[in-house]
């Protein structure tokens, strides 16, 4: 849906499936991505943010954080974390030669693993502001897992507990206003073997309370400092051409997030 090559055919299958039911996934997913670049700017340019942990970054795509965040600040440092082992080895890949850069296996419903890692300790100093990147990946940590392995505990821990005042939270997830069509889309994921929640926009703010959104606020993606002058994403493969432009019919299902800052 970015128009990457790191891609397998059972992930094209798979979309097109989805598509014929949620066609406005195409424009979530390249919204998402825009948003990361926008969003670690601020944090880069703005905010002074010079660490950064990505949870769940996936496979490769372009415009990556460290690329994002190292154009506006050569020094700034990124800790990659994923528990995939093909995205591992294709993130290993790409930053061989980047020792601002680290990418460690790790799950991120456990955060004390992502946070003791001796690799992010090589390069995160606690003692200073970190960003946590928690860029669509919340509906993949539903409420029901068991307790302490949900969003809320990943972001207690590392924001709350182990980050400096001043650090922040990036974060976005797929949402519904409507429960009962969100469940939906959970269902189609949960029959695919993929742990998934939709959650409400209401649902996605009482997991993240305490900190402080910063302007905009929590919104829909597309609404987040728009900026039409940033680099563009790769045209999306011609299978999927048909989708895009989905969200303008307000279909209902769209990325929600924002960037949220600890006191």
């Amino acid at each position: 849906m970015l128009g990457g090559k790191d891609n397998f055919a059972v992930d094209r299958e798979f979309m097109l499936r989805t598509l014929q039911g949620f066609p406005e996934c195409v424009d979530i997913a390249r919204q998402n991505r825009l948003f990361l670049y926008r969003a670690v700017r601020h944090l880069v340019r703005d905010a002074g943010i010079r660490q950064f942990i990505d949870l769940g970054f996936g496979l490769p795509a372009e415009d990556n954080v460290h690329q994002v965040a190292q154009r506006f600040d050569p020094e700034a440092r990124v800790v990659y974390v994923d528990i995939d082992p093909i995205v591992l080895v294709h993130g290993r890949a790409l930053l061989a030669d980047n020792d601002a850069t680290a990418v460690i296996t790790a799950d991120m419903r456990e955060p004390e693993s992502v946070v003791d890692h001796p690799d992010t300790r090589a390069l995160i100093d606690f003692a200073e502001p970190v960003a946590l990147l928690f860029l669509s990946t919340g509906h993949y940590l539903k409420d029901s897992d068991q307790v302490g392995r949900g969003v809320r505990h990943t972001v207690r821990h590392v924001i709350d507990e182990v980050a400096a005042p001043g650090s922040y939270l990036a974060f976005s997830q797929i949402v519904h206003d409507d429960p009962a069509r969100g469940a939906e889309m959970s269902e189609l994921a949960e029959g695919s073997g993929i742990p998934w929640q939709t959650r409400t926009p209401a649902e996605v703010d009482a997991l993240l309370d305490g900190l402080e959104p910063v302007e905009p606020g929590m919104v829909n993606l597309r609404d987040w400092r728009p900026d039409p002058d940033q680099p563009p994403l790769e045209a999306v493969p011609a299978p999927l051409a048909a989708f895009v432009g989905a969200t303008d019919e307000e279909l209902g299902h769209y990325e929600y997030g924002g960037i949220l800052r600890k006191p």
